[in-house]
C-alpha cells in the first residue's frame, strides 16, 4: 500500500462517518438536494446538523443506512469506519449505524416494549442468553424496567422516542444517527431523552449525529456543528452562534417581495363574514364540559372531567406533558372521536385539523395535485394553488410526491392544503414540528393572520416559544384536566419549568 494511500486509509478509520464528494437528486426532481458534500465526523463526538427545511439534512443522513436510503441518482461515497455504507449488507449495518426517526411511530413494529426491545436482536440471530442480557441491561441503563411489560401503543410520545432510542441502541452500534428526536417531546421529557443520549456518547463511546432546528437545548452536549446550505456543508466555527431565540413575528418574508401578499390571497376570504363572527363572539368558539375520555372500556381515562373554553377570533395553545390527552381533546373538537361523558360544542362546522403526522392529509401523487384535491365545487381555483406553493416555498417541489419531502415541508403542504379551504375553527397538533427559523416564521404570521381574520386557532404544542411569541391563551393539560387558562403573557410569568 503506497503511503498516501495509506495515510488516506488512516484518516478514514478516524472518522465515524465520511463523505465524500456526495451528490443525490431525488427521483423526478430537476435539481440536486445535495451537491458534492464532503464531511467528516471524528470517532466519539456529539456532531449537530442543522440547515433549513428541506436543505437535505434527512437526505444526507439515511444514505448511511442504505436500508432506508430513498430513491434517487447518486454520486460520491458514504463511509462508516473507512468502510463504504453501500457495501454493508442488513445486519452489519445494524450492528454498525443506528438510526432514530423522528417520529417514533414510523420505527416502533412491535405491539410490547418488551418485544420491541427484543426484535432487533432477534432478526440478527443473537442467542438467547445474550439477547436477554443485552435487553435487560439497556432497559436498566434507559429506565425502562417499569414499562418493560406496556403495550407500545399505550406510551406516550416521550416514552415511544425513548424506546426508539433504546431499541436501536441495544444492538450496539458504532454510530447513532438521529432525525429531530425532540421535535415531539414536552420540555421536561426532551431533557431527560438529551440526558440519556449524552450518556450513550461520553459512557458507552457512541458516536451521535442529531439533524435539528432547534439546537439550542443541545449546545451543552454538542462537540462540534456542520450547517447545510444550498446542498453544501460548512462547519460551526462557533457554536455559541447555535444559542439564539429567533423573533417570530418580524418580517417573513425574507427579501422576497410579495411573500406577504400571497399568503393574503392564499388564506383571505373565509366563508362567513367578520361581521357573523362578531355577532357570534359572546359565545365560545369552541368548548368541552365535564368531558370524560378513554380509549378502551378497560382502559386507564385520558380526561377525566375536562372542562376547556376557547375564545373566538383567538389563538389558544394547549401545553402539557406527553401523553396528558392534548391531542384528544383536538380529535374530540374535531369531531373524530368522541366523549363517553359530558359534551363538546362548536359555533362552526366549517373546521380543519392538521394532524401531528401530516401525512394523514395526503392522497395524492404529487404536491400539486394534494393542494388541488379539494378544490372540487369552485372553492378555490388554480390560481390559489399557484399563490399557496409560492407562500410555502414549494414551487419546486410541486412535481414531486408528498413523501418525498422533508418533515418540515410536509408540515408546511398540510397547513397549506387546509388554508385553501378557509376553515373558521383551525386545529393543529404539533405545528411547528421540524420547521426552521424561516418557516416557524411563516406558520407564525399565517396563525396571526388567520386570527386578524376572525379565525379561530387551536393548537396542541411543546414549543413554547412560539407559545410565547404567538399564542393570545394558553391552557395546561394536566391529569386529565385543564390546570390552568392564562393569558400567554401572565402565564409564563415567573413559570419554572414551562418557559421559552
Amino acid at each position: 500500500m503506497s503511503e498516501p494511500t495509506r495515510r488516506g486509509f488512516e484518516e478514514a478509520a478516524e472518522c465515524a462517518l465520511e463523505v465524500r464528494d456526495l451528490s443525490f437528486t431525488y427521483a423526478g426532481a430537476e435539481e440536486p438536494v445535495l451537491r458534492d458534500v464532503s464531511w467528516r465526523v471524528p470517532r466519539g463526538s456529539f456532531a449537530l446538523l442543522v440547515g433549513d427545511t428541506g436543505s437535505g439534512k434527512s437526505t444526507l443522513l439515511s444514505l448511511a443506512k442504505p436500508q432506508i436510503a430513498p430513491a434517487g441518482e447518486r454520486e460520491g461515497e458514504v463511509l462508516v469506519n473507512g468502510r463504504p455504507a453501500c457495501g454493508m449488507d442488513a445486519a452489519e449495518s445494524a450492528r454498525t449505524v443506528g438510526y432514530v426517526f423522528q417520529n417514533p411511530d414510523n420505527q416502533i413494529v412491535c405491539e410490547s416494549v418488551w418485544h420491541e426491545m427484543a426484535f432487533g436482536l432477534e432478526n440478527l440471530g443473537t442467542p438467547q442468553d445474550e439477547m436477554r442480557r443485552l435487553v435487560a441491561e439497556t432497559s436498566y441503563f434507559f429506565g425502562i424496567e417499569d414499562w418493560f411489560r406496556c403495550e407500545t401503543d399505550t406510551l406516550s410520545g416521550g416514552r415511544k422516542q425513548l424506546l426508539a432510542l433504546a431499541s436501536t441502541l441495544v444492538m450496539k452500534p458504532e454510530l447513532l444517527l438521529l432525525d429531530e428526536p425532540t421535535a415531539q417531546l414536552d420540555p421536561i421529557a426532551e431533557k431527560n431523552f438529551l440526558h440519556a443520549l449524552f450518556r450513550v456518547n461520553r459512557e458507552l463511546g457512541c458516536t451521535v449525529v442529531v439533524a435539528t432546528h432547534q439546537p439550542r437545548a443541545m449546545l451543552d452536549y454538542a462537540t462540534c456543528a456542520f450547517r447545510l446550505r444550498d446542498g453544501s456543508l460548512a462547519p460551526v466555527e462557533d457554536l455559541p452562534e447555535l444559542d439564539v431565540r429567533p423573533r417570530l413575528l418580524e418580517s417573513v418574508d425574507g427579501g422576497r417581495p410579495g411573500v406577504r401578499a400571497e399568503l393574503e390571497r392564499a388564506a383571505a376570504g373565509a366563508p362567513a363574514g367578520r361581521g357573523s363572527r362578531r355577532a357570534r363572539a359572546e359565545q365560545p368558539a369552541a368548548s368541552v364540559s365535564r368531558g370524560w375520555f378513554r380509549y378502551g372500556r378497560d382502559a386507564a381515562w385520558v380526561l377525566r372531567g375536562i372542562d376547556l373554553v376557547v375564545r373566538p377570533g383567538a389563538i389558544h395553545a394547549l401545553v402539557g406533558g406527553n401523553g396528558c390527552g392534548k391531542s384528544t381533546l383536538l380529535s374530540l373538537l374535531a369531531g373524530t372521536r368522541r366523549l363517553q361523558r359530558g359534551a363538546v360544542a362548536r359555533f362552526t362546522e366549517a373546521k380543519a385539523l392538521l394532524p401531528q403526522d401530516p401525512r394523514a392529509l395526503f392522497a395524492e401523487e404529487t404536491v400539486d395535485d394534494e393542494l388541488m384535491e379539494w378544490s372540487g365545487g369552485g372553492r378555490y381555483g388554480r390560481a390559489d394553488v399557484d399563490d399557496m406553493l409560492a407562500h410555502l416555498g414549494l414551487v419546486h417541489a410541486a412535481a414531486l410526491h408528498p413523501y418525498d419531502l422533508s418533515g418540515g415541508q410536509q408540515q408546511l403542504l398540510a397547513l397549506g392544503k387546509l388554508l385553501l379551504v378557509k376553515p373558521e375553527l383551525l386545529l393543529l397538533d404539533e405545528p411547528t414540528k421540524g420547521l426552521d427559523t424561516a418557516s416557524r416564521r411563516l406558520m407564525a404570521r399565517a396563525l396571526v393572520w388567520c386570527r386578524d381574520h376572525g379565525v379561530t386557532v387551536l393548537m396542541a404544542t411543546h414549543d413554547l416559544d412560539f407559545v410565547n411569541q404567538v399564542a393570545d391563551d394558553v391552557s395546561m393539560v394536566f391529569d386529565g384536566q385543564i390546570a390552568c387558562t392564562q393569558p400567554s403573557g401572565e402565564f409564563f410569568t415567573g413559570n419554572v419549568y414551562y418557559r421559552p
